[in-house]
């Protein structure tokens, strides 16, 4: 994997450090054996109890270095897990925050949660494990099949049988659970899923009763979990009782070429009783060898689809002069723009958009439901690129911008409102970190947010719980209206950011941003007419194509689509007293 090089590159040292630590001290258990055979051959068998006292003494010496070593390297193999597990999640979220929405569409949202969470830990467990009993495992494994055979040539032939086999069941055993492990992981973001899904909309559900069919959704994903789990643990348990079986065979045939050998007295009972341990650390290295395996497996899994978000290539590039083309804070073209989302089989969403936004007007959009409104909006702060044509601010070619520069003179009320744990102030602050007290007031007097603001319990430092569950659908738009003019952008855009706040209010706002938006181009998409219907100027939208621009006395006079969405929504009756009004406000 790729972005595993970084973090072997800075914590190389420290891991190799531990592995010298364990490698003394799997190198302290291989050599207890052959003591103890000296202490019975020839201490026991021949009653020299200095001898016993001399080998014993050294026995408990190179247990306490084992001990030892042991201690320093946990020390250190939790200090690099831990570390590196930190790192590498720092690391993948902030290139997450890096991707272009193109990029992030690629993913489930709580596909890139389990990633962020349970890949990355199954990664750090693996690495944690390295240093402790995975590299431990085949020295034992490779140190005892050498000292038992220096020990005893004849019943190193057991091992010749035996560690084969074993290897063999070890690589199928890896083989064969791989897959299993990428579905457990695949199983385990439905679930996540489903559960992020019901919070975010547990309002509704609550509101419709629709309680048993939620639990009937969770629990269809959470046992699909299940089945999938107890699938892949299946499989990789049959393995483990077959290789303890074909090793404990190997204990058998050399106890039992042992007792031969000792009776013929071709072999020492001290050599038998050695051999068997080695045999005991060679199954214990070979169940740790299938175990490190199953770690691996489903670290390997974990560690793929990590690698698929990291491996991800911001398709946003640009060709920054840092130099201001025009003096025209705020202008936007569109020349001939088309665009469509990929995987939508090049089935264009907006289709030869063209029109220019002068400093300081107020530009309405409006159309029917799926007309392209939202994506047209999305395009300028260059969420996503244009498939052909082209688009200006300032006279200058989006994609020769920075985008971090493109987006400083841009403040966009989204669609669906997001608020953020915190405080009001907090949240307003969103818009211009350093903003001084009044100009969040100012902001938020424009939005006509001060007054319900000022009047909760603690004022601007009224802490929202997730979300803004303690404000209303319009008191919510107002804030996020707040935060976007404290930003005291060039262009500022507000998504159906007034579809919860009364007509009166909606006014208010539009007269305030008149009074402040001194050169500020404001595209105001909504859907209903009367929202739009004082704007500068006009674009209707219809089916990803414009069919008309122009003011609401204009566009009644030329614009079908116009007419129908204004006779759809105010109706013959009041259409003269609307337009005398529109007339009025312009004279």
């Amino acid at each position: 994997m790729k972005f595993l090089k970084k973090y072997i590159r800075k914590y190389g040292k420290l891991f190799s450090a531990a592995v010298i630590f364990l490698t003394f001290e799997a190198l302290c258990d291989l050599l207890q054996p052959t003591i103890m055979s000296k202490i019975i051959d020839v201490g026991v068998a021949q009653r020299d109890m200095e001898y016993v006292l001399k080998m014993g003494g050294l026995m408990l010496l190179i247990t306490a270095l084992g001990a030892i070593s042991a201690s320093a390297r946990n020390v250190v193999s939790s200090i690099v897990s831990q570390n590196f597990g930190a790192e590498l999640r720092s690391d993948l979220f902030r290139k997450i925050q890096t991707l272009s929405f193109k990029n992030i569409d690629k993913f489930d949202r709580a596909s890139l949660v389990t990633r962020l969470t349970n890949d990355v830990n199954q990664v750090q467990v693996f690495v944690n494990g390295l240093m402790r009993i995975f590299v431990k495992a085949p020295l034992l494994c490779v140190g005892g099949l050498i000292m038992a055979t220096r020990l005893n040539p004849h019943l190193a032939v057991v091992l010749a049988v035996v560690v084969p086999i074993v290897g063999v069941l070890i690589v199928l055993n890896m083989r064969i659970g791989f897959p299993f492990f990428t579905r457990v992981q695949k199983a385990l973001d439905r679930v996540n899923g489903v559960m992020r899904e019901y919070l975010s909309g547990v309002r509704v559900v609550k509101a419709f009763n629709r309680f048993d069919y939620e639990v009937e959704k969770f629990n269809k994903a959470n046992e699909e979990f299940q089945s999938t789990s107890i699938r892949a643990t299946r499989v990789m348990a049959v393995f483990s009782p077959v290789i303890m079986l074909t090793m404990n065979f190997g204990i058998v045939a050399v106890l039992w070429l042992g007792g031969l050998g000792v009776s013929h007295g071709q072999m020492q009972v001290g050599h038998i009783i050695a051999f068997t341990n080695y045999m005991t650390q060679i199954l214990f290295s070979l169940m740790m060898i299938s175990m490190v395996f199953n770690m691996f497996v489903r670290a390997k899994a974990s560690a793929e689809r990590i690698d698929e978000v990291f491996s991800q290539e911001n398709d946003i590039t640009w060709k920054d002069s840092s130099e201001e083309v025009s003096n025209r804070k705020g202008r936007i073209d569109f020349e001939h723009v088309f665009f469509s989302y990929e995987g939508t089989s090049g089935q264009s969403v907006l289709k030869n958009i063209s029109f220019t936004c002068l400093p300081g007007e107020m530009v309405g959009i409006i159309g029917s439901t799926g007309s392209g409104k939202s994506s047209l909006v999305e395009l300028i702060p260059r969420f996503y690129d244009v498939s052909s044509g082209l688009i200006k601010v300032d006279g200058e070619d989006i994609r020769n911008i920075e985008p971090k520069r493109l987006r400083e003179k841009i403040a966009i009320v989204p669609q669906k409102t997001i608020l953020f744990s915190g405080t009001v102030m907090d949240n307003i602050k969103w818009g211009k970190e350093a903003a001084a007290m009044e100009e969040i007031e100012r902001a938020a007097i424009m939005a006509e947010a001060h007054d319900f603001i000022s009047k909760s319990p603690e004022g601007y430092h009224t802490r929202l719980g997730q979300g803004g569950v303690n404000f209303s659908g319009g008191q919510k738009q107002r804030v996020s209206i707040a935060r976007a003019l404290v930003r005291k952008p060039e262009i500022l855009i507000l998504d159906d950011s007034t579809s919860a706040v009364d007509a009166a209010t909606e006014a208010k706002i539009k007269e305030s941003l008149k009074k402040y938006a001194n050169g500020l181009t404001c595209l105001l998409i909504a859907q209903r007419i009367t929202s739009v219907i004082d704007a500068d100027k006009i674009i209707v939208l219809d089916d990803g194509e414009i069919a008309g621009v122009g003011k609401h006395e204009e566009l009644m006079k030329n614009c079908k689509v116009y007419q129908e969405i204004f006779q759809s929504q105010v109706g013959k009756e009041v259409h003269e007293n609307v337009t005398a009004k529109a007339t009025n406000g312009t004279e």
